[in-house]
């Protein structure tokens, strides 16, 4: 396998895939049926010139991360995505890694819940796919922001409010979440990296780490203090995918109240449209910009 043939696989099934079925407007005439170039890339998290790239066969070894995030904004099936594996020249993820695919199903749904805050996160909390909305009440997520166990310890924190109480409990839970995770996927390396990396960085990790919590963070009515819409109460649920680790993270106001009105405000202002978090790749962006 060469990279003309992951390029030309990625080309054929971005052209079959309508803006529409993925959430994104037609943007005036259209040369060609299917994405552009330009809305892959936004839907991936990558640049558009890396897309060009791999394309055209000038950028050959793409990260699992990258194939990952390439294979969601297309829509394929499993056995598609494991061809795109294969011709990037990698091993498809097996049963010793977090799964982070998003069956057709799963997709569809986040396609129609257009008016609802909603993301998918894999069992290691990575944030792997967030509509518009979900990115609205939160902002965007990039880099290793869009694990809630770094972002929330590390990096850029939450528009969650928190009692300093609640604060303590939510990153206990997270830990716990993460230790319970990690149990079940002992030989997923890029897992036992973000440990050792929180474990370095972060003496309030290293100190739940060590004392051996396990657990599952919790899920309850949330306030979210937004910059322009003001704090909106939430009523936050975590739904599991059958046969799958992965988590659907809903947010719904009551019906009738203020926070539903603030809520469609924010529908109204919303932000750029996304389908995935940004994929943060250093090594392939580094290859790209060769």
């Amino acid at each position: 396998m060469t990279g003309s043939d992951f390029g030309r696989a990625v080309r054929g099934w971005r052209e079959r895939v309508s803006p529409e079925t993925v959430g994104l407007p037609l943007g005036g005439q259209r040369r060609a049926a299917g994405l552009r170039r330009e809305e892959l890339a936004l839907l991936a998290g990558i640049s558009v010139d890396y897309v060009i790239r791999l394309e055209q066969g000038r950028s050959s070894h793409p990260s699992v991360q990258i194939v990952e995030a390439l294979a969601r904004a297309l829509r394929v099936n499993a056995n598609e995505r494991e061809h795109l594996f294969r011709l990037a020249g990698l091993v498809p993820p097996g049963q010793g890694t977090v799964p982070a695919y998003l069956t057709p199903s799963v997709q569809r749904m986040l396609d129609r819940l257009t008016g609802t805050p909603v993301a998918v996160y894999d069992a290691a909390l990575n944030l792997l796919v967030a509509n518009p909305m979900y990115t609205a009440l939160f902002g965007e997520l990039r880099g290793r922001d869009r694990n809630a166990v770094w972002r929330n310890l590390l990096g850029s924190g939450t528009r969650v409010r928190h009692t300093p109480e609640a604060r303590r409990a939510f990153e206990a839970g997270l830990v716990g979440d993460l230790r319970r995770t990690a149990s079940r996927y002992p030989d997923d390396q890029r897992l036992q990296r973000l440990i050792a990396d929180l474990r370095t960085h972060s003496e309030r990790f290293a100190e739940l780490w060590d004392s051996g919590t396990v657990g599952r963070q919790e899920v309850s009515r949330k306030i979210v203090d937004h910059p322009e819409v003001g704090p909106v109460t939430l009523d936050c649920d975590l739904l599991s995918v059958a046969g799958s680790d992965l988590r659907v993270m809903v947010y719904t106001a009551e019906p009738d109240t203020e926070d539903a009105q603030r809520l469609a405000l924010l529908g109204v202002l919303g932000t750029q449209p996304l389908g995935c978090a940004e994929v943060s790749d250093p090594a392939s962006e580094a290859r790209a910009s060769r």
